[in-house]
């Protein structure tokens, strides 16, 4: 439930009915719940700080266990613990901030006031980003206000300055600070000079209502266009470029140990051909090649092909391979070419896999199933189908990818029996 955390009590507006369950978003706090703690900071991004963090990992691990036992029908689903963060705080490599409007008029930057889509709460200290970020954020917002830039309207399209997209490799100490404005002009080498501590700094320009999109004309103003992130796993530091659009995983200390458990649930022992959908920039495929006799990866979007195969030659990894194309139309002709796969890792996005899809991989006849999910109410439904064609669910492993938030990451795997 939005604007809510477990325990409270809460007049609600259900917002979506589905057969298994349904959305709400709280109207009148009526009886706080008991855990309550006083927040660090505002922040709409953090609704669940107000709850100690070791409440927060058991609402999460119910949470996971409630989906694939109501949704998925699966009767007591071996659901582990869920792995905390060392640290809960201050954990995000990447964060996009908005631009508006106080109600003085005054530029601020910060994120959406919680179900006001027009309306943005300034922000001064993100609990969420590390201090460096915080400080680049407010140079922006410093520089901006000076040169008397008009934020963008979201009502009625007029304005300048839509969005601020700040990534930080946490491993290696880059900064990468991405601007986004409506189409126009502005002083944009002059705010890049004003950045010191950035490593690289673009300038998008997006059309339309869309805030951020691929379709913008992207401008590199000064240092370098990607950014790059050191993942440390199984003993090996493998380091990764990623491209203003590409996909990453925002806790970096957290993804690596969630892609040792999908290693480790993977079963490999050396000889195994593993397929990676949806592989993005390479992440997971290039972790899992260490361990693997071969990986190939499929992804639709084709700079993040691109950036994987550099990823799989920086870290001088042989024994994996990228393709570009859709899941659904392109996991036949790959099992056709390269053989049936013993391994299936899907990492796809909050909405899980398609019937169709989970058909295609169900074709495949792998032995195991490695399903990493950022959403358990999608997983489930994925879950149930796959064991209905013969799977049984083995393991699952929920792991704390965004603390301080009613979000959970969890890796499944699934086994055929038969």
């Amino acid at each position: 439930m939005t604007g809510a955390v477990p325990g409270d009590r809460v007049r609600a507006r259900v917002t979506k009915r589905k057969r298994a369950y349904a959305e709400a978003r709280a109207l009148e706090l009526v009886e706080p719940s008991p855990d309550r703690i006083e927040p660090r900071s505002p922040h709409p991004g953090a609704p669940w700080q107000v709850l100690p963090y070791e409440r927060q990992l058991t609402e999460k691990e119910t949470q996971v266990h409630d989906a694939l036992s109501r949704i998925g029908h699966f009767e007591d689903p071996p659901v582990a613990p869920v792995l905390a963060a060392e640290d809960p705080w201050r954990y995000r490599n990447k964060v996009e901030y908005s631009f508006g409007e106080s109600d003085d008029g005054e530029l601020v930057l910060g994120f959406h006031r919680p179900g006001r889509w027009n309306e943005i709460d300034d922000v001064t200290d993100d609990v969420l980003a590390s201090e460096r970020v915080d400080a680049l954020r407010e140079r922006v917002k410093a520089w901006c206000r000076a040169e008397g830039l008009s934020a963008y309207d979201r009502r009625d399209g007029t304005g300048f300055l839509r969005n601020l997209v700040v990534r930080e490799g946490r491993r290696i100490g880059e900064l990468q600070a991405r601007i986004v404005t409506s189409p126009g002009d502005f002083r944009a080498r002059e705010l890049a000079a004003a950045l010191p501590g950035a490593d690289g700094v673009l300038w998008t320009r997006a059309a339309g209502v869309a805030e951020t999109t691929r379709d913008g004309e992207t401008e590199l103003l000064a240092g370098a266009e990607t950014i790059e992130e050191e993942l440390r796993i199984f003993g090996a530091a493998l380091r990764f470029r990623i491209s203003p659009e590409a996909f990453f995983q925002v806790h970096t200390e957290q993804a690596e140990r969630l892609y040792a458990i999908a290693a480790e649930l993977a079963g490999l022992g050396g000889s195994e051909r593993v397929f990676d959908l949806y592989s993005g920039i390479g992440t997971i495929a290039v972790c899992l090649a260490l361990r693997a006799r071969e990986v190939l990866g499929i992804e639709s979007i084709e700079p993040a092909v691109a950036d994987a195969i550099e990823n799989a030659r920086r870290n001088e990894v042989e024994n994996v391979s990228f393709f570009a194309g859709d899941v659904r139309t392109a996991l036949r002709p790959l099992v056709e070419k390269a053989g049936k796969p013993d391994v299936v890792v899907v990492d796809p996005p909050r909405a899980g896999l398609s019937q169709k899809i989970v058909r295609r991989v169900l074709e495949t006849g792998a032995r195991r199933i490695v399903y990493v999910s950022c959403n358990p109410t999608t997983l489930a439904p994925n879950a149930r189908q796959i064991a209905d064609a013969g799977y049984r669910l083995a393991a699952v492993r929920p792991v704390d990818m965004f603390p301080q938030t009613p979000h959970i990451e969890c890796v499944a795997l699934l086994e055929r029996v038969r």
